[in-house]
């Protein structure tokens, strides 16, 4: 997600950290997949004195603010924090994270741009242990649907890559073995006066495939803009007692305790 809708990826971060006042979490590490730096970062640093703090920073930031994150980072390192890309997730599929080494998963409006969100929830089980949680947002399938009417040879459009509804994400959350999901959704208008300033929003959120625009035909752009966001959190409960396939859970035998009968007098 690009400069001109940071202020987005701010609001929902906000609206998230409210979601998580009611829960009881006792939290030492922390992955934020993505952040722009300082922003996250701080939040957190604040809430959760002491915490290890390890941030995927996304790639649209700016040299000074790499340079400032990873200020931040080595202040935080006496904590055990760090910083590295979300570029390196994107290409590997996986987090530079051990196993079972994080307490909650924070991720703002990352889902709507993979195309499949399955292995990110699986990466997700991977590194958190067991009681940790993971929280997170994205823009639904009803995003921009004011752009669906519009027929401009210019504008060409484009859909997010993970079409999933809350409903689409809750049952994926049950299907990785989280447990315990809460799946919430609003919508939010965006009202707008520039088309230049529409147009920048909605190639931010790639929305659109970038293509100039005729003046004449700004007319006919729509005057705001309406996203769906979609919140969620799930539980890791269990973690280590069975593992699920096809729906009949599979328990190794190492984990089941031999009770031994006492000697007959």
């Amino acid at each position: 997600m690009t400069q001109p809708i940071r202020w987005l990826q701010d609001e929902i971060a906000d609206r998230m950290l409210q979601k998580l006042d009611i829960v009881k979490l006792d939290v030492k590490d922390i992955l934020i997949v993505p952040d722009f730096p300082g922003k996250h970062l701080h939040i957190f640093a604040k809430r959760y004195p002491g915490a290890c703090l390890t941030s995927l920073l996304d790639e649209s930031v700016s040299g000074f603010e790499m340079w400032r994150a990873k200020a931040m980072s080595h202040w935080r390192s006496f904590f055990g924090g760090r910083t590295s890309s979300l570029a390196s997730y994107t290409s590997s599929g996986r987090f530079d994270v051990p196993d079972n080494s994080v307490d909650l998963v924070f991720s703002d409006l990352l889902l709507q741009d993979l195309a499949d969100p399955k292995p990110f929830l699986q990466e997700c089980w991977r590194v958190l242990r067991d009681g940790g949680l993971i929280a997170f947002s994205y823009l639904g399938p009803d995003t921009g649907k004011e752009l669906r009417s519009l027929v401009i040879p210019g504008l060409r459009l484009k859909n997010l890559l993970s079409p999933w509804d809350m409903h689409d994400m809750g049952d994926a959350l049950l299907s990785e073995r989280f447990s315990d999901p809460v799946m919430d959704m609003e919508y939010l208008t965006l009202d707008y006066e520039s088309d230049a300033v529409f147009l920048a929003d909605v190639s931010a959120l790639k929305l659109i495939h970038s293509s100039p625009i005729e003046a004449s035909e700004m007319n006919v752009l729509p005057q705001k803009l309406t996203l769906e966001v979609v919140y969620g959190h799930a539980w890791v409960i269990g973690k280590h007692l069975a593992k699920a396939k096809d729906n009949v859970a599979y328990i190794d035998l190492n984990q089941i305790g031999r009770k031994t009968r006492p000697d007959s007098a």
